[in-house]
């Protein structure tokens, strides 16, 4: 028996698949006789050529199917009509036909269910191999958030440190601003100071001595 292949389908393959097996179905052969053949020829197993006919390729040959068995039948009466001989062998054959499909009804079964096996056993592979691929990317994505909340921190604790530098260039601009309107005021009084002393002394009488140390006043 040939090794069990995990790759698709091809149309290749599914056109070998209906030809051997339409061709059985034409000469009086079995289906399963039709699957080892195809399994044979594109290695894969007769379980897994029998579940693709019944599962998928079957249904696009429906016609193909009922002219393939008409023939049969036409054959089968041709042979009927023949010599008692070959009548005889004709009986025998169809027998034979009845006894293969008998057991096949039951082996049928008994491939479902392998197959049925066999495909539960890949979804897992491939539900274990999508399960994995998503808890490295959830994994990627927990380490993308942590770096993000790490950098977000840091920017709060910058965000604090230019608050707190704000806040102290503020109160310096108002301890600067306050001195700044304190010196104006000095300089204002300081101004006005300046002008009422020199009202005052142009209000003072002016003394000189004369020739004889004595003081005049001057006018």
């Amino acid at each position: 028996m040939t090794a069990a292949r995990q790759d698709a389908w091809t149309p290749d393959d599914d056109l070998i698949l209906a030809e051997v097996t339409l061709r059985q179905i034409r000469e009086g052969g079995t289906q399963l006789a039709a699957f080892e053949e195809v399994g044979e020829r594109i290695g894969r197993t007769a379980a897994a050529c029998g579940f693709r006919w019944n599962s998928f390729v079957r249904k696009k040959y429906e016609t193909a199917i009922q002219i393939a068995k008409a023939q049969r039948q036409k054959r089968n009466k041709q042979k009927k009509h023949g010599s008692e001989q070959h009548t005889s062998e004709s009986d025998v054959l169809v027998a034979t036909n009845q006894i293969d499909a008998a057991p096949y009804k039951s082996s049928d079964a008994v491939q479902d269910d392998a197959v049925s096996i066999e495909g539960i056993i890949r979804y897992l592979r491939q539900f274990k191999a999508n399960y994995q691929e998503v808890t490295r990317q959830l994994k990627q994505y927990e380490k993308e958030l942590k770096e993000k909340g790490e950098q977000l921190e840091e920017l709060k604790k910058e965000n604090a440190v230019l608050r707190s530098q704000v806040n102290e260039v503020k109160s310096d601009y108002q301890v600067v601003n306050e001195d700044y309107k304190a010196l104006i005021q000095i300089m204002d009084r300081a101004r006005k100071l300046a002008l009422l002393a020199e009202d005052d002394d142009e209000h003072k009488p002016r003394f000189k001595m004369d020739a004889n140390g004595n003081l005049e006043r001057i006018d």
